[in-house]
């Protein structure tokens, strides 16, 4: 029977039952099924002749069969042999996961799809989050299609205007916390534990990372259901990490997939908690008071969902690493430049990740790797801008664009 259960003492609740942690011992929970309902659901169903997206795997989410869905099409982004960016590295089997397909531009629209229909159904009229901007685009986006209240708690000053705005133009209600993300998570579970009409939406939220398990589903598809033997994500909260585990565990159950990849967590270096965690082989994270990196969307000092991150890496045999403000803006750049993929900072750390990790020796270059890129390079374009050539003013005439593209001297070659 499918149901809510503490990661540590194992106390169960219903999934109609609002608990966002474990009444007896405070952790959080995940949704849990049992192996052979699972089995029972897909027998039933026919999932395999659905479009590739996250309700493709409805039989395998903990939604009522009479609930209507809450969807923008999310889920089905591309899985991109990346060829040039392989040469770069010296890799042959090198795919990139591109999220910012997605319908409000990153991963997180999995997790709200499932999120704001589990709201839905339990009859929820105002949904919160705390955020440091994907997490808010994709739940105003979402609250708007149910035609429900929003409200987004953002760190003041720090948060792309990408991001802002698409929190703004879906009229969600946005309150800038003189703080940091985490000051602002803490607020928002304060007022839903408080305010019962408010349904909380952060990663803590276990419906969440159900929908971003499907992440892992699809990878596991594309490859014709092989797993990978290695996926590298980028890790702020740490919610997406645990939820591509979840999934790719759940495949392996039920016998979809006959393997499981390495799983690998990239942090920047001015927020790495979980990554020194797993470095110093240390039971517990210590959190980073004042986190900084121009990654926004991972500048998150004290990740909510860090044991099942750590327990993901540890379990898969993967590994954590850092990288740095500037190895994250080349990575940005060089995946821009050869491979047409444009994706926001907090993205591109799981490109520098792999480089970084490649020069150590830790990841071998015929490895079959998946790095996945969690949001679109628009939600952040003053970044691009600011690290790429001013354009050319030139003249209204043909030759000043000569003269501009070192045209003028050359010689005209009849055709």
């Amino acid at each position: 029977m499918v149901h809510q259960e503490c990661i540590n003492c194992k106390a169960t609740y219903s999934v109609d039952e609002v608990v966002y942690f474990c009444k007896k011992c405070k952790d959080i929970l995940e949704i849990k099924f049992d192996k052979n309902e699972l089995a029972q659901n897909l027998a039933a169903s026919d999932w395999k002749t659905k479009p590739l997206s996250v309700w493709r795997y409805r039989p395998l989410m903990p939604i009522h069969e009479s609930t209507k869905l809450v969807t923008l099409g999310e889920g089905g982004t591309g899985l991109h042999q990346s060829p040039n960016l392989g040469n770069e590295l010296g890799m042959k089997h090198l795919y990139v996961k591109n999220e910012g397909e997605n319908p409000t531009g990153s991963f997180k629209d999995r997790g709200m799809t499932v999120g704001v229909t589990k709201a839905v159904e339990l009859g929820a009229r105002h949904v919160i989050c705390a955020s440091t901007g994907n997490t808010s685009a994709s739940l105003a986006a979402y609250a708007a299609r149910a035609g429900i209240r929003c409200t987004v708690l953002i760190p003041s000053g720090k948060i792309a205007y990408g991001k802002l705005s698409q929190a703004m133009i879906h009229g969600a209600k946005v309150l800038q916390v003189r703080g940091n993300f985490d000051e602002a998570l803490e607020f928002v579970l304060k007022l839903a534990e408080k305010h019962k009409s408010i349904y909380l939406l952060n990663s803590i939220n276990p419906f969440r990372i159900e929908g971003q398990k499907s992440l892992g589903y699809e990878i596991c598809e594309q490859l014709n259901y092989e797993a990978p033997d290695r996926i590298i994500i980028p890790v702020g909260n740490a919610g997406n990490i645990s939820a591509v585990w979840k999934g790719l565990k759940e495949f392996h159950q039920l016998g979809l997939i006959k393997k499981l990849p390495k799983m690998t967590g990239i942090q920047a270096a001015g927020s790495a908690p979980i990554a020194q965690a797993i470095k110093t082989d240390s039971d517990k994270i210590v959190p980073v008071e004042h986190p900084e990196t121009i990654a926004t969307a991972i500048r998150i000092g004290a990740p909510v969902s860090w044991k099942k991150a750590v327990n993901a890496i540890r379990e898969s045999g993967g590994t954590a690493e850092t990288v740095t403000d500037e190895e994250i803006l080349d990575a940005q750049k060089i995946l821009a430049r050869i491979e047409g993929i444009f994706v926001e900072p907090a993205s591109a750390s799981s490109i520098a990740g792999l480089k970084k990790l490649i020069k150590q020796g830790t990841v071998a270059k015929d490895e079959k790797v998946v790095c996945i890129t969690t949001g679109h390079g628009l939600k952040d374009p003053d970044t691009a801008i600011k690290q790429c050539e001013k354009p050319v003013e030139v003249d209204a005439e043909i030759s000043a664009i000569e003269e501009a593209l070192g045209l003028k001297n050359q010689p005209i070659i009849a055709r």
